[in-house]
């Protein structure tokens, strides 16, 4: 495999993540009651962010030659079911409403730090996506800092 053929599949597979957090946070925006109006807020901000990065990222893998991720990833698919489920029993709580944002992001995490460590990548690309982890990273611990301020 080419190196810009392997770079725009690490890139296609973190516009799929985002792809992934834009269902779910929307999914979240409709779980939330009317009165989470700060959930609600919190949610759209969290999904404007995986718009905004989903188009840079697939800007990036036009610029390699190829065409951006149209769909997610199998296992957000199944996180989404689980999701689904567990929503059903929890009775879409606050709380289980910012855990299951929260193991979203956790994956979110997870595939950035595999992007990061993959030596292949160009400096330019490189900085795009640790620029983009970061900012996710921010949205990791708010998310986290408002699922440990409920009871």
């Amino acid at each position: 495999m080419e190196r810009n053929e392997h770079a725009a599949e690490v890139i296609n597979d973190l516009v799929k993540i985002n792809n992934d957090r834009i269902e779910g946070y929307d999914r979240a925006i409709r779980e939330s009651k009317d009165a989470d109006g700060d959930l609600k807020s919190t949610f759209e901000s969290m999904k404007r962010e995986s718009v905004k990065n989903r188009e840079e990222l697939s800007g990036l893998a036009r610029s390699l030659g190829e065409e951006p991720a149209k769909g997610t990833r199998a296992d957000g698919k199944i996180y989404r079911v689980w999701m689904a489920l567990k929503a059903t029993f929890s009775g879409n709580s606050r709380k289980s409403v910012l855990e299951n944002c929260e193991f979203g992001e956790d994956a979110a995490q997870k595939a950035y730090r595999a992007a990061l460590s993959d030596s292949e990548l160009t400096p330019d690309i490189r900085e795009v996506v640790s620029h983009q982890q970061q900012s996710l990273k921010q949205s990791h611990d708010r998310i986290k800092q408002m699922r440990n301020n409920e009871r």
